[in-house]
């Protein structure tokens, strides 16, 4: 109560008007340079946001200013209350801008990220009005005579939160660095996709691997204890994760030897499509129908893989028909070929073409061949503007399309039932 009793005596004593005009200058003065500074910047920076407020410089720079006429306030007028809240409130904000800014950038769509980052904001929120009040320090010793024994260890509650959170915030910077590498370096000095995503996800991996080693020191983990986890690791890999371990090197494989890169059409296990994705785990490939096919990177390295794409990007696809015998070849060819050369998608070179590919037991078959360079816009619904303008063009030149026959042989005659008396 002592506390409340001092922040109600400062707020009565306090020259109330002269540091809202000074708090009102410095958010003025920093909203200004942030808006100057975040002219040429993207939108999705994490100092400057979307709006400048929402950015991390905003709060930054008004935490600095803030905190500078607060202490030129205490050296001239005695007491300051209006600019003391204001640090504490700025202190808060600036850590919760950190936060949502680098989740934000490193996972735009989790929803899990957005729920820790409301949980951040209301701790957050909950430390500022401790430290307004002054209650801060007495929860700091509450916490601190807490102790949690481990074997023979012994740690206090203040010393694992205050670790937890210096390790949630190497880690943060680890995923902060990695995306801004990510987007200002590797984004412009590799232009192959697959080269690309080998890099982002060594980069990553390494940045985390540093990030999680700071933590752990920071959070106070003996460091030399890691060999002995290391080898646990190891056998967990060689007896139950043998799978998942060979999926992530088979990953790294597929992308340094860029047998399969993103873009490429495949044919896996029966399932036809385009490779969308490569993750460290999996591949993503989706089908021209819009399904999409998780297949584990293993399986794209130990099995057979047809890769339908070639150097110049040209996507065969055929359609079959049968025509009566006394049609003229030469006609249905023609008939064929120009039906696919009308279609815009399709090619011009190579040419469309028509074989006799069959002599069916209802007809001719013949079997058309077009190329396209876009399959992603889908192939069946190609087939089908084909196949329609295909059988305008046979009905109209008289072309005879026949119905499949059959021959029913009936050998011998039913018995006829006897009757009885």
């Amino acid at each position: 109560m002592e506390a409340l009793h001092a922040l109600i005596h400062d707020f009565s004593q306090s020259h109330t008007w002269i540091e809202a005009a000074l708090l009102a200058a410095c958010l003025a003065l920093a909203y200004g340079a942030s808006r100057v500074l975040g002219r040429q910047q993207p939108p999705d920076s994490v100092w400057f946001g979307r709006r400048t407020v929402d950015g991390l410089m905003f709060p930054l720079l008004a935490l600095a200013l803030v905190y500078a006429a607060r202490v030129g306030m205490q050296a001239v007028l005695q007491p300051v209350f209006l600019l003391r809240v204001a640090v504490p409130v700025l202190s808060s904000l600036v850590l919760i801008r950190f936060f949502a800014r680098i989740l934000a950038n490193a996972f735009p769509r989790s929803a899990a990220m957005r729920l820790l980052e409301r949980i951040v904001s209301w701790l957050a929120w909950g430390v500022a009005v401790l430290w307004i009040v002054g209650l801060l320090p007495a929860v700091r010793a509450e916490l601190a005579g807490v102790a949690i024994h481990f074997g023979k260890s012994q740690v206090t509650a203040l010393t694992l939160i205050e670790g937890s959170l210096s390790a949630t915030v190497v880690m943060l910077l680890a995923l902060w660095l990695s995306s801004t590498l990510e987007r200002r370096l590797l984004d412009r000095t590799i232009v192959d996709l697959s080269m690309r995503k080998v890099a982002v996800n060594a980069t990553r991996a390494l940045l985390l691997l540093v990030g999680l080693l700071f933590a752990l020191s920071a959070v106070g983990v003996d460091l030399t204890a890691l060999s002995v986890l290391g080898g646990a690791v190891g056998v967990g890999l060689g007896f139950g994760l043998q799978k998942l371990a060979s999926n992530y090197v088979s990953g790294f494989v597929i992308l340094l030897e860029r047998s399969l890169r993103i873009g490429d059409n495949v044919r896996v296990d029966g399932f036809e499509g385009r490779i969308t994705d490569i993750k460290t785990r999996y591949t993503l490939i989706r089908a021209g129908s819009g399904r999409e096919s998780i297949v584990p990177n293993e399986t794209l390295i130990t099995q057979r893989v047809e890769n339908l794409s070639d150097a110049d990007r040209k996507f065969n696809v055929t359609t079959n028909i049968v025509v009566g015998y006394d049609s003229q070849v030469a006609q249905v060819q023609q008939i064929l070929c120009g039906a696919a050369a009308a279609q815009p998608r399709v090619l011009k070179e190579p040419q469309p073409v028509a074989y006799l590919v069959n002599f069916a037991p209802d007809g001719l078959e013949f079997s058309l061949n077009f190329w396209v360079s876009d399959p992603s816009a889908g192939t069946v619904n190609l087939r089908s503007e084909i196949n329609i303008a295909i059988l305008e063009g046979l009905r109209a030149a008289g072309i005879d399309i026949p119905y499949p026959q059959r021959v029913v042989q009936i050998k011998g005659a039913a018995a006829e039932p006897q009757a009885t008396a």
